[in-house]
Protein backbone atom coordinates (compact mmCIF):
# COMPACT_ATOMS: atom_id res chain seq x y z
CA UNK A 1 0.00 0.00 0.00
CA UNK A 2 1.21 3.24 -0.94
CA UNK A 3 1.83 6.01 1.64
CA UNK A 4 2.33 9.46 1.91
CA UNK A 5 3.41 10.06 5.61
CA UNK A 6 5.59 13.63 6.05
CA UNK A 7 9.09 13.36 7.38
CA UNK A 8 7.59 15.11 10.64
CA UNK A 9 5.10 12.63 11.00
CA UNK A 10 7.33 9.54 10.83
CA UNK A 11 9.42 11.17 13.75
CA UNK A 12 6.76 9.69 16.06
CA UNK A 13 7.76 5.90 16.30
CA UNK A 14 4.54 4.97 17.00
CA UNK A 15 3.54 6.85 13.59
CA UNK A 16 6.48 5.35 11.70
CA UNK A 17 5.24 1.42 13.27
CA UNK A 18 2.04 2.13 11.70
CA UNK A 19 3.41 3.27 8.42
CA UNK A 20 5.63 0.29 7.97
CA UNK A 21 2.43 -1.56 8.71
CA UNK A 22 0.10 0.03 6.20
CA UNK A 23 2.58 -0.40 3.40
CA UNK A 24 2.67 -4.39 3.95
CA UNK A 25 -0.79 -4.35 3.26
CA UNK A 26 -1.65 -5.80 -0.78
CA UNK A 27 -5.29 -5.08 -0.41
CA UNK A 28 -5.79 -8.84 -1.67
CA UNK A 29 -8.88 -8.76 1.03
CA UNK A 30 -8.09 -12.46 2.39
CA UNK A 31 -8.76 -11.15 5.52
CA UNK A 32 -12.67 -10.70 4.86
CA UNK A 33 -12.80 -14.20 4.67
CA UNK A 34 -11.84 -14.84 8.47
CA UNK A 35 -13.39 -11.58 9.78
CA UNK A 36 -16.31 -12.17 12.50
CA UNK A 37 -17.63 -8.64 12.09
CA UNK A 38 -17.01 -8.85 8.08
CA UNK A 39 -19.00 -12.17 8.62
CA UNK A 40 -22.03 -10.88 10.16
CA UNK A 41 -22.23 -7.52 9.06
CA UNK A 42 -20.93 -7.90 5.37
CA UNK A 43 -19.82 -3.97 5.09
CA UNK A 44 -16.22 -3.63 3.99
CA UNK A 45 -15.92 -1.13 6.41
CA UNK A 46 -15.83 -3.56 9.19
CA UNK A 47 -13.03 -5.84 7.70
CA UNK A 48 -9.80 -5.58 8.40
CA UNK A 49 -8.92 -4.04 4.65
CA UNK A 50 -11.96 -1.78 5.45
CA UNK A 51 -10.59 -0.77 8.73
CA UNK A 52 -7.11 -0.22 7.79
CA UNK A 53 -8.25 2.53 4.61
CA UNK A 54 -9.87 4.89 7.29
CA UNK A 55 -7.16 3.96 9.35
CA UNK A 56 -4.69 5.14 6.64
CA UNK A 57 -6.56 8.08 5.93
CA UNK A 58 -7.51 9.44 9.17
CA UNK A 59 -3.39 8.76 10.46
CA UNK A 60 -1.94 9.89 7.48
CA UNK A 61 -4.46 13.01 7.01
CA UNK A 62 -3.35 14.11 11.06
CA UNK A 63 -7.17 14.03 11.45
CA UNK A 64 -8.92 13.57 14.55
CA UNK A 65 -10.90 10.46 14.30
CA UNK A 66 -14.32 11.07 13.15
CA UNK A 67 -17.45 9.10 14.18
CA UNK A 68 -17.55 6.79 11.38
CA UNK A 69 -13.66 5.95 12.40
CA UNK A 70 -15.03 5.07 15.49
CA UNK A 71 -17.98 3.05 14.90
CA UNK A 72 -16.13 0.74 12.93
CA UNK A 73 -13.08 0.09 14.90
CA UNK A 74 -14.87 -0.28 17.63
CA UNK A 75 -16.85 -2.79 16.00
CA UNK A 76 -13.51 -4.38 15.57
CA UNK A 77 -12.87 -7.73 18.48
CA UNK A 78 -8.99 -7.55 18.01
CA UNK A 79 -9.70 -11.01 17.52
CA UNK A 80 -6.71 -11.04 14.80
CA UNK A 81 -7.81 -13.76 13.35
CA UNK A 82 -6.87 -11.65 9.97
CA UNK A 83 -3.01 -12.06 11.27
CA UNK A 84 -3.14 -15.97 10.75
CA UNK A 85 -5.12 -15.53 7.18
CA UNK A 86 -2.72 -12.50 5.59
CA UNK A 87 -0.28 -13.82 3.25
CA UNK A 88 1.59 -10.62 3.35
CA UNK A 89 2.58 -10.36 7.28
CA UNK A 90 0.56 -6.96 8.30
CA UNK A 91 0.52 -6.61 11.61
CA UNK A 92 -2.91 -5.29 12.09
CA UNK A 93 -2.92 -5.98 15.73
CA UNK A 94 0.14 -2.89 16.10
CA UNK A 95 -2.07 -0.98 13.63
CA UNK A 96 -5.66 -1.20 15.58
CA UNK A 97 -3.90 -0.49 18.67
CA UNK A 98 -2.58 2.78 17.15
CA UNK A 99 -5.55 3.41 15.81
CA UNK A 100 -7.77 3.26 18.96
CA UNK A 101 -4.82 5.34 21.27
CA UNK A 102 -5.43 7.74 18.64
CA UNK A 103 -9.42 8.05 18.71
CA UNK A 104 -9.18 7.91 22.73
CA UNK A 105 -6.89 11.29 22.58
CA UNK A 106 -8.83 13.08 19.68
CA UNK A 107 -12.50 11.55 19.73
CA UNK A 108 -14.88 13.12 21.78
CA UNK A 109 -17.48 10.46 23.12
CA UNK A 110 -21.00 10.81 24.17
CA UNK A 111 -21.02 11.84 28.24
CA UNK A 112 -22.85 7.88 28.73
CA UNK A 113 -19.77 6.13 26.59
CA UNK A 114 -17.05 8.38 28.86
CA UNK A 115 -18.88 7.61 31.82
CA UNK A 116 -19.27 3.06 31.03
CA UNK A 117 -15.71 2.87 29.86
CA UNK A 118 -14.42 5.35 32.90
CA UNK A 119 -16.29 2.85 35.33
CA UNK A 120 -14.80 -0.19 32.88
CA UNK A 121 -11.34 1.03 33.24
CA UNK A 122 -12.08 1.94 37.17
CA UNK A 123 -13.22 -1.57 38.04
CA UNK A 124 -11.99 -4.20 35.94
CA UNK A 125 -8.17 -3.76 36.68
CA UNK A 126 -8.46 -3.97 40.27
CA UNK A 127 -10.08 -7.49 42.31
CA UNK A 128 -11.66 -6.15 44.98
CA UNK A 129 -13.48 -3.69 43.13
CA UNK A 130 -14.65 -5.97 40.52
CA UNK A 131 -15.72 -8.38 43.42
CA UNK A 132 -17.70 -5.43 44.91
CA UNK A 133 -19.13 -4.50 41.76
CA UNK A 134 -20.23 -8.18 40.91
CA UNK A 135 -21.99 -8.38 44.21
CA UNK A 136 -24.01 -5.12 43.03
CA UNK A 137 -24.37 -6.62 39.78
CA UNK A 138 -26.28 -9.84 41.63
CA UNK A 139 -28.51 -6.91 43.70
CA UNK A 140 -29.09 -5.16 40.08
CA UNK A 141 -30.11 -8.40 38.29
CA UNK A 142 -33.92 -8.52 39.61
CA UNK A 143 -34.58 -5.12 37.88
CA UNK A 144 -32.59 -6.08 34.46
CA UNK A 145 -36.12 -5.73 32.50
CA UNK A 146 -36.19 -1.69 33.67
CA UNK A 147 -32.25 -1.25 32.90
CA UNK A 148 -32.36 -2.57 29.01
CA UNK A 149 -35.01 0.25 28.67
CA UNK A 150 -32.79 2.99 29.51
CA UNK A 151 -31.66 4.96 26.52
CA UNK A 152 -28.46 4.49 24.34
CA UNK A 153 -26.54 2.61 27.88
CA UNK A 154 -29.37 -0.15 28.89
CA UNK A 155 -27.96 -2.53 26.25
CA UNK A 156 -24.48 -2.60 27.62
CA UNK A 157 -25.79 -2.47 31.12
CA UNK A 158 -27.45 -4.99 30.72
CA UNK A 159 -24.73 -7.28 29.38
CA UNK A 160 -22.66 -6.34 32.02
CA UNK A 161 -25.57 -7.92 34.81
CA UNK A 162 -25.65 -10.97 32.16
CA UNK A 163 -22.32 -11.88 32.32
CA UNK A 164 -21.89 -11.52 36.21
CA UNK A 165 -21.89 -14.90 38.00
CA UNK A 166 -25.19 -16.53 39.50
CA UNK A 167 -22.98 -17.51 42.68
CA UNK A 168 -19.17 -16.09 42.98
CA UNK A 169 -16.02 -18.11 44.43
CA UNK A 170 -14.59 -17.18 47.60
CA UNK A 171 -11.54 -16.33 48.01
CA UNK A 172 -8.43 -18.59 47.47
CA UNK A 173 -5.71 -19.24 49.38
CA UNK A 174 -3.40 -19.34 46.56
CA UNK A 175 -4.79 -16.04 45.40
CA UNK A 176 -1.90 -14.17 47.53
CA UNK A 177 1.55 -12.88 46.44
CA UNK A 178 3.71 -15.53 47.81
CA UNK A 179 6.13 -19.25 46.45
CA UNK A 180 4.48 -22.20 46.27
CA UNK A 181 7.18 -25.05 46.81
CA UNK A 182 6.49 -28.62 45.29
CA UNK A 183 7.00 -31.48 47.35
CA UNK A 184 9.49 -31.81 49.74
CA UNK A 185 12.79 -33.78 47.74
CA UNK A 186 16.16 -34.36 48.11
CA UNK A 187 17.12 -31.96 45.39
CA UNK A 188 16.20 -28.92 44.61
CA UNK A 189 13.11 -27.75 42.68
CA UNK A 190 13.81 -27.97 39.19
CA UNK A 191 12.48 -24.94 38.01
CA UNK A 192 11.10 -21.81 39.21
CA UNK A 193 8.19 -19.69 37.32
CA UNK A 194 6.17 -17.00 38.12
CA UNK A 195 2.11 -17.20 37.52
CA UNK A 196 0.01 -14.49 36.34
CA UNK A 197 -2.37 -13.91 39.58
CA UNK A 198 -4.69 -11.52 37.13
CA UNK A 199 -7.39 -9.40 37.92
CA UNK A 200 -10.87 -10.19 36.92
CA UNK A 201 -10.01 -13.94 36.42
CA UNK A 202 -8.75 -13.74 40.21
CA UNK A 203 -12.60 -13.35 41.15
CA UNK A 204 -14.58 -15.05 38.42
CA UNK A 205 -12.59 -18.29 38.57
CA UNK A 206 -9.80 -18.56 41.10
CA UNK A 207 -9.70 -21.81 40.34
CA UNK A 208 -8.01 -22.19 37.31
CA UNK A 209 -4.99 -20.94 38.68
CA UNK A 210 -4.70 -23.07 41.79
CA UNK A 211 -5.30 -25.89 39.55
CA UNK A 212 -1.83 -24.71 37.55
CA UNK A 213 0.07 -24.45 40.52
CA UNK A 214 -1.26 -27.91 41.52
CA UNK A 215 -0.08 -28.74 38.09
CA UNK A 216 3.28 -27.67 38.03
CA UNK A 217 4.20 -28.34 41.76
CA UNK A 218 3.62 -32.38 40.57
CA UNK A 219 6.03 -31.84 37.79
CA UNK A 220 8.83 -30.00 40.23
CA UNK A 221 8.14 -26.77 39.45
CA UNK A 222 8.37 -24.01 42.09
CA UNK A 223 5.46 -21.54 41.91
CA UNK A 224 5.85 -17.45 42.23
CA UNK A 225 2.74 -15.22 42.78
CA UNK A 226 4.72 -11.79 42.60
CA UNK A 227 2.82 -8.65 43.38
CA UNK A 228 2.40 -7.93 39.30
CA UNK A 229 -1.44 -7.29 39.57
CA UNK A 230 -2.95 -6.18 36.37
CA UNK A 231 -1.37 -6.70 32.80
CA UNK A 232 -3.12 -3.81 31.35
CA UNK A 233 -4.73 -5.99 28.56
CA UNK A 234 -7.97 -4.40 29.37
CA UNK A 235 -7.18 -0.48 29.14
CA UNK A 236 -4.75 -1.25 26.25
CA UNK A 237 -7.86 -2.65 23.96
CA UNK A 238 -10.13 0.62 24.92
CA UNK A 239 -6.89 2.91 23.76
CA UNK A 240 -6.39 4.01 27.37
CA UNK A 241 -2.38 3.95 26.80
CA UNK A 242 -1.34 5.98 30.13
CA UNK A 243 -3.46 3.52 32.01
CA UNK A 244 -2.38 0.16 30.29
CA UNK A 245 1.07 1.34 30.68
CA UNK A 246 0.99 1.79 34.10
CA UNK A 247 0.06 -1.49 35.15
CA UNK A 248 2.23 -2.83 32.66
CA UNK A 249 4.84 -0.80 34.43
CA UNK A 250 4.09 -2.26 37.72
CA UNK A 251 3.95 -6.18 36.20
CA UNK A 252 7.30 -5.80 34.64
CA UNK A 253 8.78 -4.37 37.85
CA UNK A 254 7.25 -7.20 39.67
CA UNK A 255 8.88 -9.59 37.98
CA UNK A 256 11.77 -8.29 37.52
CA UNK A 257 12.42 -8.16 41.03
CA UNK A 258 11.72 -12.12 41.41
CA UNK A 259 14.20 -11.90 38.16
CA UNK A 260 16.74 -10.41 40.54
CA UNK A 261 16.43 -12.09 43.47
CA UNK A 262 15.77 -16.34 42.28
CA UNK A 263 16.00 -16.28 38.69
CA UNK A 264 13.20 -17.26 36.65
CA UNK A 265 12.20 -19.71 34.02
CA UNK A 266 9.45 -18.81 32.62
CA UNK A 267 6.47 -16.24 33.52
CA UNK A 268 3.55 -18.52 32.67
CA UNK A 269 0.21 -16.99 31.84
CA UNK A 270 -3.51 -18.68 32.33
CA UNK A 271 -5.48 -16.38 31.07
CA UNK A 272 -4.47 -16.15 26.96
CA UNK A 273 -6.00 -12.85 26.27
CA UNK A 274 -3.33 -11.32 29.35
CA UNK A 275 -0.71 -13.56 27.14
CA UNK A 276 -0.72 -11.88 24.04
CA UNK A 277 -0.39 -8.85 25.76
CA UNK A 278 2.58 -9.75 28.40
CA UNK A 279 4.47 -11.44 25.38
CA UNK A 280 3.95 -7.57 23.16
CA UNK A 281 5.50 -5.71 26.47
CA UNK A 282 8.87 -5.75 24.57
CA UNK A 283 7.60 -3.75 21.38
CA UNK A 284 5.40 -1.35 23.70
CA UNK A 285 8.14 -0.24 25.25
CA UNK A 286 10.51 -0.43 22.35
CA UNK A 287 10.92 3.49 23.08
CA UNK A 288 10.98 3.67 27.15
CA UNK A 289 14.94 3.77 27.31
CA UNK A 290 13.79 3.06 31.59
CA UNK A 291 12.18 0.00 30.19
CA UNK A 292 13.20 -0.94 27.05
CA UNK A 293 15.59 -3.92 28.19
CA UNK A 294 13.03 -4.94 30.86
CA UNK A 295 10.15 -5.21 28.88
CA UNK A 296 11.63 -7.12 26.26
CA UNK A 297 13.27 -9.67 29.27
CA UNK A 298 9.99 -10.33 30.66
CA UNK A 299 8.61 -10.60 26.93
CA UNK A 300 10.64 -13.05 26.16
CA UNK A 301 9.93 -14.84 29.51
CA UNK A 302 6.02 -15.22 29.04
CA UNK A 303 4.56 -18.48 28.35
CA UNK A 304 0.82 -19.49 28.11
CA UNK A 305 0.88 -22.58 30.85
CA UNK A 306 -0.14 -25.15 28.38
CA UNK A 307 2.50 -23.91 25.93
CA UNK A 308 5.08 -24.30 29.22
CA UNK A 309 3.76 -27.66 29.65
CA UNK A 310 4.19 -28.92 26.56
CA UNK A 311 7.49 -28.24 26.26
CA UNK A 312 8.53 -29.88 30.11
CA UNK A 313 6.04 -32.88 29.11
CA UNK A 314 3.23 -33.92 30.69
CA UNK A 315 3.73 -37.04 33.29
CA UNK A 316 0.98 -39.91 32.95
CA UNK A 317 -2.51 -39.48 33.66
CA UNK A 318 -3.31 -41.33 36.77
CA UNK A 319 -7.15 -41.85 35.83
CA UNK A 320 -9.03 -43.22 33.14
CA UNK A 321 -11.80 -41.22 31.25
CA UNK A 322 -14.07 -41.55 28.47
CA UNK A 323 -14.71 -37.49 28.24
CA UNK A 324 -15.12 -35.92 25.14
CA UNK A 325 -13.67 -32.84 25.29
CA UNK A 326 -14.79 -30.26 22.25
CA UNK A 327 -11.29 -27.56 22.62
CA UNK A 328 -12.18 -23.85 22.06
CA UNK A 329 -8.78 -22.38 21.02
CA UNK A 330 -9.57 -18.46 22.33
CA UNK A 331 -8.68 -16.32 19.43
CA UNK A 332 -5.66 -14.83 21.31
CA UNK A 333 -4.25 -18.02 22.20
CA UNK A 334 -4.08 -19.65 18.41
CA UNK A 335 -4.03 -16.01 16.77
CA UNK A 336 -2.58 -13.95 19.10
CA UNK A 337 0.21 -16.28 20.21
CA UNK A 338 0.11 -18.62 17.69
CA UNK A 339 -0.72 -21.87 20.12
CA UNK A 340 -2.39 -24.06 18.67
CA UNK A 341 -1.57 -27.81 18.95
CA UNK A 342 0.00 -28.04 22.45
CA UNK A 343 -3.13 -27.48 24.32
CA UNK A 344 -4.64 -30.50 22.51
CA UNK A 345 -2.27 -32.54 22.44
CA UNK A 346 -1.80 -32.18 26.22
CA UNK A 347 -5.74 -33.27 26.08
CA UNK A 348 -5.12 -35.90 24.36
CA UNK A 349 -2.12 -37.27 26.27
CA UNK A 350 -4.21 -36.87 29.83
CA UNK A 351 -6.51 -39.40 28.03
CA UNK A 352 -9.36 -37.23 26.79
CA UNK A 353 -11.31 -37.87 23.71
CA UNK A 354 -10.45 -34.22 21.24
CA UNK A 355 -12.67 -32.53 19.39
CA UNK A 356 -12.09 -29.62 17.28
CA UNK A 357 -14.89 -27.11 16.95
CA UNK A 358 -16.50 -25.89 13.39
CA UNK A 359 -15.70 -22.33 12.73
CA UNK A 360 -12.60 -22.57 15.00
CA UNK A 361 -10.95 -19.83 13.90
CA UNK A 362 -14.40 -17.49 14.47
CA UNK A 363 -13.91 -15.36 17.66
CA UNK A 364 -17.46 -16.23 20.23
CA UNK A 365 -17.52 -12.89 20.91
CA UNK A 366 -15.76 -12.18 24.56
CA UNK A 367 -13.06 -9.93 23.47
CA UNK A 368 -11.94 -8.49 26.80
CA UNK A 369 -14.60 -5.84 27.32
CA UNK A 370 -16.16 -6.00 23.70
CA UNK A 371 -19.15 -8.15 25.19
CA UNK A 372 -20.02 -5.13 27.23
CA UNK A 373 -19.41 -2.82 24.94
CA UNK A 374 -20.69 -4.49 21.70
CA UNK A 375 -23.23 -6.91 22.93
CA UNK A 376 -25.72 -7.34 19.76
CA UNK A 377 -22.65 -8.37 18.22
CA UNK A 378 -21.32 -10.35 20.45
CA UNK A 379 -24.38 -12.33 21.49
CA UNK A 380 -24.04 -13.16 17.94
CA UNK A 381 -21.03 -14.85 17.58
CA UNK A 382 -21.82 -16.62 20.96
CA UNK A 383 -24.55 -18.04 19.54
CA UNK A 384 -22.76 -18.77 16.36
CA UNK A 385 -20.26 -20.53 18.80
CA UNK A 386 -22.53 -22.06 20.78
CA UNK A 387 -24.28 -24.10 18.21
CA UNK A 388 -21.49 -24.97 16.96
CA UNK A 389 -19.98 -26.53 20.08
CA UNK A 390 -22.96 -28.40 21.12
CA UNK A 391 -23.65 -29.84 17.40
CA UNK A 392 -20.53 -31.80 18.37
CA UNK A 393 -22.22 -33.05 21.21
CA UNK A 394 -19.77 -33.19 23.84
CA UNK A 395 -19.15 -33.63 27.74
CA UNK A 396 -17.18 -30.65 27.83
CA UNK A 397 -15.59 -28.01 26.69
CA UNK A 398 -12.06 -26.68 27.37
CA UNK A 399 -10.31 -23.51 26.49
CA UNK A 400 -7.78 -21.30 28.02
CA UNK A 401 -9.43 -17.99 28.59
CA UNK A 402 -11.36 -16.29 31.45
CA UNK A 403 -13.09 -14.17 28.79
CA UNK A 404 -14.24 -17.30 26.67
CA UNK A 405 -15.14 -19.29 29.38
CA UNK A 406 -17.46 -16.84 30.64
CA UNK A 407 -19.03 -16.09 27.32
CA UNK A 408 -19.45 -19.40 26.12
CA UNK A 409 -20.69 -20.82 29.62
CA UNK A 410 -23.54 -17.97 29.48
CA UNK A 411 -24.86 -19.52 25.96
CA UNK A 412 -24.70 -23.19 27.17
CA UNK A 413 -25.40 -26.12 29.65
CA UNK A 414 -22.11 -28.04 28.84
CA UNK A 415 -19.80 -27.62 31.60
CA UNK A 416 -16.49 -25.62 30.26
CA UNK A 417 -13.41 -25.77 32.01
CA UNK A 418 -9.85 -24.63 31.57
CA UNK A 419 -7.48 -26.92 29.89
CA UNK A 420 -4.94 -26.52 32.90
CA UNK A 421 -8.07 -27.88 35.34
CA UNK A 422 -8.34 -31.15 33.07
CA UNK A 423 -4.68 -31.68 33.02
CA UNK A 424 -4.15 -31.42 36.95
CA UNK A 425 -7.39 -34.23 37.79
CA UNK A 426 -5.65 -36.18 35.14
CA UNK A 427 -2.70 -36.34 36.85
CA UNK A 428 -3.99 -36.81 40.06
CA UNK A 429 -5.62 -33.50 41.22
CA UNK A 430 -8.96 -33.49 42.73
CA UNK A 431 -11.57 -33.62 40.07
CA UNK A 432 -12.90 -30.31 38.66
CA UNK A 433 -15.91 -28.89 40.48
CA UNK A 434 -17.63 -28.62 37.15
CA UNK A 435 -17.32 -31.87 36.08
CA UNK A 436 -19.40 -33.19 39.46
CA UNK A 437 -22.25 -30.67 38.46
CA UNK A 438 -22.36 -32.91 35.10
CA UNK A 439 -25.85 -34.52 34.17
CA UNK A 440 -24.25 -37.83 33.50
CA UNK A 441 -21.91 -39.70 35.54
CA UNK A 442 -19.06 -40.55 33.30
CA UNK A 443 -16.82 -43.43 33.42
CA UNK A 444 -14.53 -42.60 35.40
CA UNK A 445 -11.63 -44.90 37.30
CA UNK A 446 -8.11 -45.01 39.28
CA UNK A 447 -5.62 -46.16 36.82
CA UNK A 448 -3.90 -49.60 37.90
Amino acid sequence: MQTNFSLAQLADPAMAASEKILRTCVHCGFCTATCPTYLLLGDELDSPRGRIYLIKDMLEGGKAASAEVVRHVDRCLSCLSCMTTCPSGVHYMHLVDHARTHIERTFRRSADDRLLRAVLAFVLPYPNRFRLALYAARLGSPFRGLVVRLPRVGNQLAAMLDLAPGRLPGRNPTDRPGTFAPPARTEAPRRRVALLRGCAQSVLRPDFNEAAIRLLNRHGVEVVHAAEGCCGALTHHMGKEHSAHAHAKQAIDAWTREIERGGLDAILVTASGCGTTIKDYGFMFRDDPAYAEKAARVSALAKDVTEYVAALGLMEPVVETDLVVAYHSACSMQHGQGIRTEPKALLKRAGFTVKDVPEGHICCGSAGTYNILQPEIAGRLRARKVANIERMRPDLIATGNIGCATQIGKGTAIPILHTVELLDWATGGPRPEALERMGRAPALQAAE
